[in-house]
């Protein structure tokens, strides 16, 4: 059952991919022909055509290699010049045969080309696939936050301590010599609901923790709600070592109150804005990533050739979003939990494909807007000193840039592919 498990997982992620693409592609598809522009094509995946179907003048389909997608707009560039060298380089002939590509959408569309579009309506075309993987997130992880919850400590006691273990000590079990501890002593129980710590209503268990670690060596008032009546009970923390992580990475040590009791744990439902702020914060996260790509790469490459342990927060490839689905399915884990994880996934997918296209460098979506901005400017400028528009840009001079941008995002494919196979991400301490 658990490589079942594991199986439906990868494919549960596969689909999961194969929609993001697929609504990105449409995200760019619907406002062109709502522009009027022609579309020829759209297709999720690359390689050899597995199935299509023409319907109008856009043929619909899938390709054998599910690693993205892709759509034909008509006359993304300008046609080519009337007169065109023969020099023979290989630059030369890669700008020649980008613009005879183009040349051909062209013909076929006539006016209803892109690069014929204002320019806030080309800037929308291209920002409409980014867009639309960032609706989607922000959909999976509202489902995720307000749907189905957010794991959190309540106010209800799951554990009580019965005693006080030395601070740094690997000791589990309560000695003879050990103190009792405060929650033991003053008689809480499991399956008691802290109602107030200290005169203040608590509804968290953040709350009344944070009101106990305050007070070490203080006798404190808690009410709790016992089998539907209310108890009163008094505490005193005692002075203990707190080490943990900040939010900067660093460890640090206080000394704060302890009671010793531990709190059950459920699902609490957040409010509907929560997915949207869980997508910001996961942009602002993918987008540190994508800065400091060529050293995280760097760092990748060592840890695949020296066997390190790979950064849990560092890129991967579908490879490993696929394996990583396919362990949480085959956990023994609540269902719920799972579908959790895989939603998290899910969205985290779609920001990470957002954030990477927006890149401004051509092919991705971001290089396209750049262009697009680009001329704007210069009719701008033309139109405020009364000079004759320009001409419009001509992207296909970058193609050279452009190949090696595909070089690049083609090795850095293969480092990923093969560290997620031969030294994949471990989250589960497997």
């Amino acid at each position: 059952m658990t490589a079942v498990a594991f199986l439906v997982g990868v494919l549960v992620m596969l689909v999961g991919l194969a929609v993001s693409i697929a609504l990105h592609e449409l995200g760019h598809i619907l406002p062109a022909k709502a522009f009027g522009v022609r579309v020829g094509q759209y297709m999720i995946g690359f390689g050899p055509t597995l199935w299509s179907k023409q319907i109008g003048e856009t043929e619909y389909g899938f390709k054998a290699l599910p690693l993205g997608g892709f759509i034909s707009i008509a006359g993304m560039y300008p046609p080519s010049p009337e007169t065109e060298g023969r020099r023979k380089r290989i630059w030369s002939t890669l700008v020649q045969d980008a613009r005879l590509a183009n040349d051909e959408t062209i013909t076929e569309a006539g006016d209803r080309t892109l690069y014929r579009q204002a320019t806030w309506k080309r800037v929308v075309v291209m920002l409409g696939g980014p867009f639309m993987n960032l609706v989607l997130a922000i959909v999976t992880f509202s489902v995720l936050f307000s749907g189905i919850g957010m794991q959190q400590s309540t106010t209800t006691v799951a554990s009580v301590s019965e005693c006080v273990l030395p601070a740094g000590s690997a000791q589990t079990e309560c000695g003879a010599d050990d103190p009792t501890s405060p929650a033991a002593a003053a008689g809480l129980a499991p399956g008691d609901v802290i109602v107030a710590v200290d005169g203040t209503d608590v509804s968290t268990f953040a709350e009344a923790s944070a009101i106990i670690r305050a007070h070490p060596d203080e006798t404190l008032d808690v009410v709790v709600d016992r089998d539907g009546s209310e108890q009163n009970l008094r505490i005193t923390p005692v002075l203990a070592t707190n080490t943990y992580t900040d939010e900067a990475g660093e460890q640090v040590t206080d000394e704060v109150g302890f009671v010793g009791f531990g709190p059950t744990s459920e699902r609490v439902r957040q409010p509907i804005w929560t997915g949207a702020e869980q997508a910001i914060d996961n942009t602002t996260a993918v987008a540190g990533i994508i800065v400091e790509l060529p050293v995280r790469l760097y760092d990748t490459a060592v840890d695949l050739f020296t066997g390190g342990e790979r950064d849990a927060d560092g890129p991967i490839s579908v490879i490993g979003v696929g394996r990583i689905a396919g362990e949480v399915a085959a956990t023994e884990a609540p269902i719920l939990d799972r579908v959790a994880v895989m939603l998290s996934l899910i969205g985290s997918l779609n920001i990470a494909l957002m954030v990477f296209n927006l890149i401004p460098l051509l092919p991705l979506d971001g290089g396209h807007v750049v262009v697009a901005l680009w001329d704007g400017i210069k009719r701008a400028v033309a139109k405020l000193t009364g000079r004759p528009a320009p001409r419009p840009a001509d992207a296909t001079r970058l193609v050279p840039l452009t190949l090696v941008v595909v070089v690049l995002m083609i090795g850095m494919g293969a480092l990923l592919f093969a560290a997620d196979i031969f030294n994949p991400v471990d989250l589960f301490g497997g």
